[in-house]
């Protein structure tokens, strides 16, 4: 038996492919499915099943392709109905693998059609259990996420997803490896382990869903400190259900070059969006004026989705030559699929072609203490919360990246404000933004707090709760 956990750390996602005497299952596959293909291959396998869990709201999944391309049935669990074809399986109904099994926990709460597939060794003793949203390492799938349906509220999801966990899972042997869907920085849970697999024996000891004294309490915790999910999450849900195009159909769309004769006419028509996807510290040296920055070298996806809020807006793509296709894969992760084609990122051009080009200034940490110590500075902080609250520059203002666009008229058009992230990623994908939006007196501090932390400017910690 093997089994292999195939982790893309920018979504923070697991994919999982199983093996027995040359049969595979794969569940929850990307949509770039290369690399189950691989595997299958290699090992003289052939890929049997396609699991899905749920229809997953943070990526559009590889079923449809991976089907495509070996013809292996999709499968979900009970309640599922998708639009397209697959095979619904009943709760506790056994999918043969080699010498292995499959076995089918239908486990509502985080969705009504969330699944857990056990996996039972040959002597059919429970081995593993691929839990999707429904339990993670450290935490359970939010509540709050599944696509509306009659009357059900997130309290009723939350007392399914207990019902579920304690007379499903808990009964499981200790020995059980718990692998989840997820690992720390998804937005599909609130507190979730930085480990990617745990025994259940272990979950029921430190996971504090599953050590909650009742079912009352249960429902508080996990439905207490949601922030809001990104706003592609119900458009992905959509694409997961309703069916999506191949991935290969965008690529061969979206792999087109415009000329920077071009730019003003097709962005002007299409009210298109140019997105410099290049690292920041090349990106604040020359771009197209009104381009936003998200580099694909970060959590590229996620921020896309979190940042351009309409899944539609027609893209127009700014790449490290040798990138493009990358870049198409992880938009196509999220349900970004309106390229319109590429401009390469050559400013002598741009400038002859009379494209208006705008830069970033970018200081060190040091120079910001020499700086900060002269007084006077407004400094914005765009982590997340809690990384805030465990530390931060006396007096900075705190305004979350993932809340930005919200908080455009705390920035002065005419004062010079210091910009600054954890690494120095997030923190020039801001600066971009306020550039777009007419905040020209913008500095990024390269390096982030953790370059902070290495002079002399102080922290302190606070317990502040603003968005």
């Amino acid at each position: 038996m093997n089994i292999q956990q195939l982790y893309t750390k920018c979504l923070a996602q697991g994919a999982y492919y199983i093996e027995s005497n040359g049969e595979a299952a794969v569940i929850d596959p990307l949509r770039d499915i290369q690399e189950y293909v691989n595997l299958a291959k290699k090992n003289n396998a052939t890929i049997k099943y396609i699991f899905e869990t749920h229809f997953h709201a943070d990526f559009v999944s590889g079923h449809l392709e991976l089907h495509q391309a070996t013809g292996a049935p999709i499968i979900y669990g009970p309640l599922a109905e998708p639009d397209f074809e697959s095979v619904l399986a009943q709760d506790q109904q056994k999918f043969p693998l080699g010498e292995v099994q499959i076995k089918t926990i239908h486990t509502p709460g985080h969705t009504l059609e969330s699944t857990c597939w056990l996996l039972e060794d040959k002597e059919g003793i429970p081995h593993s259990i691929f839990t999707g949203d429904t339990l993670f390492i450290g935490d359970v799938g939010r509540p709050d996420l599944a696509q509306k349906t009659g009357s059900i509220t997130m309290e009723d999801l939350a007392g399914m997803l207990y019902d579920s966990l304690h007379n499903k899972i808990i009964p499981l042997p200790d020995h059980v490896t718990v692998y989840p869907g997820h690992g720390a920085g998804s937005a599909c849970g609130k507190n979730m382990s930085s480990e990617t697999l745990d025994s259940l024996g272990n979950q029921k000891k430190t996971n504090y869903a599953l050590k909650a004294s009742s079912k009352e309490q249960f429902i508080h915790e996990v439905t207490t400190g949601l922030i809001a999910p990104p706003a592609y999450f119900p458009e992905n849900v959509a694409l997961n259900k309703k069916g999506h195009a191949l991935l290969e159909k965008l690529m061969e769309r979206g792999m087109i070059w415009i000329e920077p004769a071009q730019l003003d006419a097709i962005t002007s028509s299409n009210d298109a969006l140019i997105l410099d996807t290049r690292a920041p510290q090349t990106f604040k040296d020359g771009f197209i004026k009104g381009s936003i920055n998200i580099g694909i070298k970060g959590d590229f996806a996620p921020w896309v989705g979190t940042l351009i809020q309409n899944i539609k807006t027609p893209l127009i793509i700014v790449a490290t030559e040798g990138e493009e296709e990358e870049v198409i894969i992880r938009l196509s992760r999220v349900g970004y699929e309106n390229i319109l084609g590429f401009v390469k990122p050559n400013l002598e051009e741009w400038s002859a072609k009379n494209i208006a080009i705008d830069t970033i200034t970018s200081i060190s940490a040091k120079e910001l203490e020499t700086r900060f110590h002269q007084g006077g500075l407004e400094i914005f902080d765009v982590r997340k919360q809690g990384e805030f609250n465990s530390g931060h520059i006396p007096n900075a203002h705190f305004t979350s990246l993932q809340f930005l666009s919200e908080h455009l008229s705390a920035f002065s058009t005419q004062q010079e404000q210091y910009v600054h992230c954890q690494g120095g990623y997030r923190s020039m994908i801001a600066c971009s933004i306020l550039k777009r939006n007419g905040i020209d007196q913008v500095i990024d501090v390269a390096g982030g707090y953790g370059a902070i932390l290495k002079t002399d400017i102080p922290s302190e910690v606070s317990a502040c709760q603003n968005a």
